[in-house]
């Protein structure tokens, strides 16, 4: 199980078990965030609770963040899939570092839009410096 929270603790995420790798994308909003994105669904692998603001730049997802700190700490799919199951990602750079650190991280261009690119080796540690 993995946990994060937002800078002053108000809003805090539980992801459970390990997740197979985090997502780096350069899209105009989660490059501003400098958000790694671990995915799952509400109330299976990730839970989330506190109050967040949410931002909804288009049609199919909302970025909650701290109404407080300001953190950006996930975002939600703004509807269910046809299984009744809300896509969801958590911001890893929100959880102790040493937690994340040996977490692969995947890369994804969607400022392009041609999706995912190829892996290039660092995972979540190497983001940090």
């Amino acid at each position: 199980m993995l946990e994060g929270s937002c800078h002053c603790g108000v809003v805090h995420w539980v992801f459970d078990g390990r997740p197979e790798s985090a997502n780096a994308c350069n899209c105009t909003l989660c490059r501003r965030y400098a958000a790694l994105w671990a995915y799952g669904f509400e109330d299976e692998r990730i839970r989330v609770s506190g109050p967040t603001h949410r931002y909804v730049p288009g049609d199919s997802l909302g970025f909650h963040f701290c109404p407080t700190c300001g953190c950006v700490v996930y975002w939600r799919a703004l509807a269910a899939a046809r299984d009744g199951r809300r896509r969801m990602a958590v911001n890893l750079r929100l959880a102790e570092p040493q937690a994340v650190a040996a977490i692969p991280v995947g890369r994804v261009d969607w400022l392009h839009g041609s999706g995912s690119l190829p892996p290039d080796g660092r995972h979540v540690a190497g983001y940090w410096v």
